[in-house]
């Protein structure tokens, strides 16, 4: 098996902000995994509200390459048509902790791991993992925070998407989604990305739930499921939560204090954790949205193999941006996500 990595930045068409932070660009890295004569890509962003940079991200990867190579062992039962899952499940779990301790990394690593397994078997990661496309969900366009009139004309770009997921946590919100209904009378989203205490979530919500908004994202910090509990027993519209959880073990104490929980690939550790992820929020009653971050073509359309396997998808990363360096996953007219049937991630370069 031979690894490399590279550096690249995804350009945003507009700034994308959101309540903390606003970027330009997103510094991405993409790998390729190379193996009995198959390639896999996989793709990482950095988290940086868990601590991630692109910097660490690289040298995690680069960490990797090396490792490997003093390592080729580990790799060969990929090459077998059997037990795939338990091979990729293997690998993972002996990736030295420099980079296992970098979710980013892992999950550009586990995401050309399955590439590579979906190419060895000829078959479409959807259906490696049981899934229906045909059930594939209906993906959210974001509208990030600027200036009314602004966000009214993206809203005005984005007439081509039928859901919308609107950025708040301002100290205007209410005035964000009066103007964005003045435009629209498309179902909203609302992600507030933890920017409200317990008592201003409950008034903000109150004050906008007759714009008929079909769900809250994350509207306090995490760390709080008391507080959770409290905002989400005083309101009707149900809470999601995004920074709340990372992997498995911080969602059993969110049952009953949220309705459902945003799993991305890149704060979990890619496609293996994420399935597992959708089936404890499921034995707990909780709903499961899949999100992401500025992300290109190549982890998104790994995101959207399981997409038919969860509640909401809110995968638009590859939307936002004007270089995409790959063609994966498509929508429909109505918006929704249209998986690949290629072998793998069934990403084709483009020109």
């Amino acid at each position: 098996m031979i690894a490399t990595c590279r550096d690249y930045e995804l350009t945003l068409r507009h700034t994308f902000r959101i309540a903390r932070s606003a970027t330009d660009l997103a510094e991405n890295v993409l790998v390729t995994v190379e193996h009995g004569g198959l390639t896999g890509i996989g793709e990482a962003h950095p988290n940086d509200y868990h601590g991630e940079d692109h910097h660490r991200v690289h040298s995690a990867l680069d960490f990797f390459c090396h490792w490997l190579s003093a390592h080729p062992e580990l790799a060969e039962p990929l090459q077998s048509i059997s037990n795939q899952q338990s091979a990729i499940s293997n690998l993972l779990n002996s990736l030295p902790p420099e980079v296992k301790s970098i979710l980013g990394a892992v999950g550009a690593l586990d995401i050309a791991f399955h590439d590579l397994v979906g190419q060895r078997l000829g078959k479409p990661l959807w259906e490696l993992f049981g899934a229906d496309p045909a059930k594939a969900p209906v993906t959210s366009f974001t509208i990030g925070i600027a200036p009314v009139p602004v966000m009214q004309e993206k809203v005005r770009e984005a007439e081509r998407y039928p859901l919308l997921k609107i950025k708040v946590g301002t100290g205007r919100d209410l005035e964000i989604l009066e103007g964005i209904r003045a435009v629209t009378d498309k179902p909203l989203r609302v992600d507030a990305n933890a920017a409200w205490t317990v008592e201003e979530a409950i008034r903000n919500i109150r004050a906008i739930e007759p714009f008929g908004i079909e769900f809250i994202e994350q509207p306090i910090p995490p760390g709080d499921p008391d507080g959770l509990r409290r905002v989400r027993q005083a309101v009707a519209t149900p809470i999601i939560v995004d920074e709340s959880v990372t992997a498995s073990g911080d969602i059993p104490p969110l049952a009953g204090a949220a309705d459902g929980i945003n799993i991305k690939l890149m704060k979990c550790g890619g496609l293996h954790e994420a399935r597992r992820m959708i089936e404890l929020a499921r034995s707990l009653g909780l709903k499961v949205m899949l999100g992401c971050f500025i992300e290109s073509s190549v982890a998104i359309t790994a995101a959207a193999h399981l997409s038919p396997l969860v509640d909401y998808a809110d995968l638009d990363g590859h939307l936002l941006i004007t270089n995409d360096p790959y063609d994966g996953v498509a929508l429909d007219p109505h918006g929704r996500l249209i998986l690949p049937h290629r072998p793998g991630l069934g990403l084709l370069p483009r020109a």
